[in-house]
């Protein structure tokens, strides 16, 4: 890999109006901001590299081309190593206002290095980052919530936003929407997680809600501005929503209910976990039951469970197994990189999952061996429409 001009200097001409670096570490946040778009969220080789010598310095020993064990980590990285990528990175930044905040910032959420190698080389905020200290409560679930569903959350998150708890959802319709507008009719402290870029409103329908989100609480995304949610960025966002909670609430979920990751976040973390239970008839509570069966999640029927999850230190561990329907693998991303309706070559699908060309072509034969992928005559591949 060729690296950009990593001087002082450099890095301070590149990061002109980007607000929030703090001073002197320059060098440092444009690093990161670097190994923000080389690496995708949660990359435990970057993260480890990182760790070890300093975000600089790893981008140095990751363009060593030496036989090591970072070989197939380098793979991965080099396709994204690309400085216009880096400068439209900035550049939508700037145009969204966002800040850069990196690990050694004020306004840096200690909770997510609770991540350890996984947690976020960077991140970019729009709006207030309030005090990080605050008590604060992740409330997720289903998109396709009910009235019941969304009623509960409603209540959940005004009284607890009114008690000075901040609300943390992922900005979804259904349950994460309610909880957000709840909190904000509250007068009360929101914070949206997104899955791309905060210069992206996603969903669309809620570009207002977020426009008021960042007015008086935040939108954070770990993904660089200009980068589009994927199922495997769905799944990486939830790491973060549970991480940076003291307690984690699911008010409906599906059997195979995307929330389900998150709980399994926040049972690996030590987060008090919850559920609100629903009719033994509801599919939409299935989720909720399988955490309070197989999680050993606290049962949540009001503000004042969610209160009691918040002190009690001594809540034992709950499992942190993660359903077998929620596990992802490197075949996730290269789905994700793939169009039912145009060819992709096999590099460029490599450099939209973040994958080695090698890894995705290995993933590609064998999905075309399922009959899941098709190749074009020209060498591109296509996904099979289900």
């Amino acid at each position: 890999m060729s690296l950009p001009d990593l001087s002082p200097a450099a890095a301070r001409a590149a990061l002109t109006g980007i607000s929030g670096v703090v001073a002197g570490m320059e060098a440092e946040a444009y690093a990161r901001t670097i190994w923000n778009v080389i690496a995708e969220p949660g990359d435990g080789a970057a993260g480890a590299l990182i760790a070890a010598v300093g975000a600089v310095e790893a981008l140095g020993t990751a363009a060593t081309p030496t036989d090591d064990e970072w070989t197939a980590a380098r793979a991965r990285w080099s396709p994204r190593l690309r400085p216009a990528a880096v400068r439209s990175a900035l550049d939508g930044a700037r145009r969204a206002g966002a800040r850069l905040v990196v690990p050694g910032d004020p306004d840096w959420p200690s909770r997510v290095d609770d991540l350890g190698f996984h947690a976020p080389v960077a991140l970019w905020v729009r709006g207030s980052v309030g005090d990080p200290l605050a008590p604060a409560v992740s409330i997720v679930g289903a998109r396709a919530a009910t009235p019941y569903g969304e009623g509960v959350t409603a209540d959940l998150a005004a009284e607890l936003g009114e008690s000075g708890v901040t609300i943390i959802s992922g900005a979804a319709y259904g349950i994460d929407g309610a909880a957000h507008r709840a909190a904000l009719s509250a007068g009360a402290t929101t914070v949206a997680f997104l899955a791309g870029g905060v210069d992206r409103a996603y969903p669309r329908g809620h570009e207002g809600l977020l426009e008021r989100i960042a007015v008086s609480g935040a939108v954070w995304s770990e993904t660089p501005c200009g980068s589009s949610p994927t199922k495997w960025r769905f799944l990486a966002r939830n790491r973060l929503i549970a991480a940076m909670a003291d307690a984690v609430v699911v008010v409906e979920a599906g059997w195979r209910s995307g929330s389900l990751n998150t709980a399994a976040h926040a049972a690996t973390l030590g987060r008090a976990l919850g559920a609100v239970p629903g009719p033994v008839t509801s599919a939409a509570s299935a989720g909720c039951h399988r955490i309070l069966r197989e999680y050993g999640g606290v049962c949540v029927t009001s503000a004042e469970d969610v209160r009691e999850m918040l002190g009690d230190v001594s809540m034992t561990q709950v499992s942190a197994q993660s359903p077998d329907e929620e596990r992802t693998d490197e075949t996730t991303r290269v789905f994700d990189a793939l169009s039912t309706r145009v060819g992709r070559r096999t590099d460029d699908i490599a450099r939209r999952s973040g994958l080695s060309v090698a890894e995705a072509q290995t993933h590609l034969g064998l999905a075309e061996l399922e009959g899941r992928v098709v190749r074009d005559d020209d060498g591109g591949w296509r996904a099979m429409r289900e």
